[in-house]
């Protein structure tokens, strides 16, 4: 069973995307909160699979929420979506980098956002190929908020480095493994070994470091190393 807490501070917004889960089997909404500082006390009583938080909110927004849960030891099995009525915003990629698993518009399709509640549940990364690209597009030619130095990605193997330049440039596992010449198995191996040597969250949070880091920079052509 999927343990969702529901996070927003317009009681329409939650009862929609409540309505929708209650009518999952594999789904159960397990508290909801109108504000980021009530979300932290009903994750830390739930620990709930996955946390659908709103980015603008009273008391405490979407991304204090994010960072607290993040660095909370207790809540480490806590997946973090952002909703958004605004699409790909500075915002989220905030978000982003505070811990969040991925995000989600509100006007989503109900079986999208079905779909993604059970991959963010799976601890997959949420953001799409396409939705990873468009983060690329969007922010890799604006200087980035904080800086990883280099010697972060000092502890990578060649192979791993390759797959999160690959994950950066907004490759699927599939996609990675096929460039890669390898199964997706073993590629998912090393996207998963890359993510705890540079302690990651998910995918999204290996584009920022690649990009931080210096691994890839904007509108340089790159070509792994094999």
């Amino acid at each position: 069973m999927i343990r969702v807490l529901l996070v927003d501070d317009q009681p329409l917004i939650r009862s929609g995307f409540r309505a929708l889960l209650d009518l999952e089997d594999d789904i159960e909404v397990v508290a909801e909160a109108a504000d980021g500082q009530e979300a932290l006390t009903l994750a830390r009583q739930h620990l709930p699979d996955v946390a659908l938080v709103d980015i603008q909110m009273p008391v405490l927004d979407g991304i204090g929420t994010t960072r607290r849960i993040a660095a909370d030891p207790a809540l480490a099995g806590v997946r973090v979506v952002i909703l958004t009525n605004y699409g790909l915003d500075e915002y989220v990629f905030h978000a982003l980098s505070a811990g969040a698993a991925g995000f989600l518009v509100k006007d989503i399709e109900p079986e999208d956002f079905l779909h993604a509640v059970r991959v963010a549940a799976r601890g997959d990364a949420l953001l799409a190929p396409a939705i990873t690209r468009k983060l690329i597009d969007r922010y890799v030619t604006q200087p980035p908020p904080t800086s990883h130095p280099a010697t972060a990605l000092s502890g990578l193997t060649a192979r791993e480095r390759e797959a999160v330049v690959l994950v950066a440039q907004g490759l699927s596992t599939e996609e990675l493994a096929s460039r890669m010449v390898i199964s997706p198995l073993t590629a998912k191996t090393h996207i998963n070994r890359a993510m705890t040597k540079l302690h990651a969250r998910d995918r999204a949070q290996l584009v920022i470091h690649a990009y931080e880091s210096g691994l890839i920079t904007p509108r340089t052509p790159h070509t792994p190393s094999r």
